[in-house]
């Protein structure tokens, strides 16, 4: 990634983008130019190849033009909307993908201009765009074939790059996304390697040597000793063993606050002994996602220094079929005493983030929890593939879950805690059922918020957004890293779990 402040001299290895606003408009830039200076494209020719295609700046609409003489290489004019966020990642998202194409036949830079007919970007549309770049231009292979050519650089091109705040947007923007595809790494790598064992030393290997973070990782002994009895019952049936992974961001100057992020870490979920179709175990590998975020967050907060402690745990477990997996009407006993009656061995998830959650109030000293998890179907089939169902237990830290993921460009919504439903959750043998039927994901939430105690506590059910069938905007098919952003800019604002105060005149 490269920021500038001015667009650069166009070489014949260069893809220029061009922002269209609505009704087709033009960049200054483009439209009038500084004196004594050439537009890199007449503005008229490529007015005329939008009236051709129909581009009228809707977000995300695309015309390629080649120009002559081949300085640049090509001009790809993308439609920008509204001007918001959204439209400007969508705007960012199809120049990268447009420009890898190019780059299998010769192209090698990306240059990206943000100023737009309506304003100059400022330091959230360059954040946006680092993010998007970077995050559109992901792809996950383990292929005999070699990968095609991509782009070496994209070059994001704003009037006010020479601003400290733009420029510590950008690095953000650039640590964010590194973060967030290293989770989807995480999440797309096949379950023949990616186990628990696997997934933890992962964990060392990228946290470990990171200032003011430690990484500690728990093995089934360890498990044992600590009661974690819903890790050992979920990953008891696989060959292999389950872990407990405990990294923790501890700068100098850090507040007492200190909120801890669960993931679920489930590295594959066949249903145990109430076994899957084969259709809804396909995707299963990616049953870890929420781990994946919960870490990514935490590498982000250490490579950014934010002034917070910060700390993810993530219960890592295969749910497997054999002579030794968990049965219905076993009964767990969990971090903490508290005891679970199964009646599902499917409903998995939540009987490793109760150890999760129980451990970080009781023994890691937290001071607010926040758990990811791909957790039920029904919250896909309530929310759709591109939302996560939002639970809380104060509408503080809610409202600044919700405002952090607004920043942040991923959807949440939040979903209502019904005291209604926890009848649902009684049993004549333990403090509870795990599967206390519908409504699916009110439910589960209700199930896990025991663990939390009295602390302020959130959970995130990521299982329509975890996932993807097809690119949009910066996600691409496959694991999406969705929760790792929205947890950073919570940390970033200090990770506040009260309401804002109210101001009077």
């Amino acid at each position: 990634m490269e920021l500038l402040a001015a667009l650069p001299d166009l070489g014949e290895d260069d893809v220029l983008a061009v922002p269209v606003g609505a009704g087709g408009a033009l960049p200054p830039w483009l439209t009038s130019p500084a004196p004594g200076t050439a537009p890199p494209v007449p503005a008229e020719l490529l007015a005329g190849a939008l009236a051709d295609t129909g581009n009228t700046g809707k977000a995300g609409g695309i015309t390629n033009l080649p120009v002559p003489g081949r300085r640049p290489r090509s001009v790809v004019a993308v439609g920008t909307g509204d001007g918001t966020l959204p439209h400007l990642r969508s705007f960012v998202a199809t120049a990268v993908r447009r420009a890898q194409t190019l780059a299998e036949h010769g192209a090698g830079r990306l240059v990206l201009p943000l100023d737009t007919a309506l304003a100059s970007a400022g330091a959230d549309e360059v954040r946006a765009a680092v993010e998007a770049a970077l995050l559109a231009g992901y792809r996950f292979r383990e292929s005999s074939r070699p990968h095609p050519p991509r782009l070496a650089t994209v070059a994001v091109v704003a009037t006010d790059a020479a601003g400290p705040a733009v420029a510590a947007a950008a690095r953000a923007g650039e640590v964010t996304a590194r973060a967030v595809a290293w989770a989807r790494d995480l999440v797309n790598t096949p379950p023949d390697t990616g186990d628990p064992a696997w997934l933890a030393q992962q964990a060392v290997d990228r946290l470990g040597g990171l200032p003011h973070v430690t990484v500690t990782v728990l093995g089934p002994g360890e498990l044992a000793a600590g009661g974690f009895g819903g890790v050992l019952a979920v990953g008891g049936g696989s060959a292999s063993p389950p872990r407990l992974v405990v990294a923790a961001y501890d700068p100098p100057g850090a507040g007492a606050s200190h909120p801890v992020l669960v993931g679920k870490g489930i590295t594959y979920d066949t249903g145990g002994l109430q076994i899957k179709h084969g259709p809804g175990m396909r995707d299963m590998k990616t049953d870890m996602a929420g781990g994946a975020a919960v870490l990514a967050a935490v590498e982000a907060a250490a490579r950014l220094e934010l002034p917070v402690r910060v700390t993810a745990v993530v219960p890592a477990a295969e749910n497997a079929v054999s002579g030794s997996s968990y049965r219905p009407a076993d009964v767990i006993r969990h971090v903490g005493g508290r005891t679970t009656e199964v009646q599902n061995t499917d409903a998995e998830g939540r009987l490793v983030l109760a150890d999760g959650l129980a451990h970080a109030r009781l023994h890691l000293r937290a001071t607010a929890l926040v758990d990811v998890a791909t957790l039920t179907g029904a919250m896909k089939v309530a929310l759709g593939a591109r939302t996560a169902g939002l639970y809380a237990t104060t509408d503080g830290l809610a409202d600044a879950l919700s405002t952090a993921a607004l920043h942040a460009g991923e959807r949440v919504w939040r979903m209502p805690l019904d005291e209604e439903y926890a009848p649902q959750l009684a049993s004549e043998v333990a403090d509870a059922t795990n599967a206390p039927g519908n409504p699916g994901g009110t439910t589960a939430a209700l199930f896990l918020r025991p663990f939390a105690g009295d602390l302020p506590w959130a959970h995130l059910d990521v299982a329509g957004p975890a996932r993807a069938g097809s690119d949009d905007a910066e996600v691409v098919k496959g694991g999406t890293g969705f929760g790792a952003r929205t947890l950073l800019r919570w940390l970033e604002a200090g990770a506040p779990v009260d309401p804002p105060p109210v101001t009077t005149d």
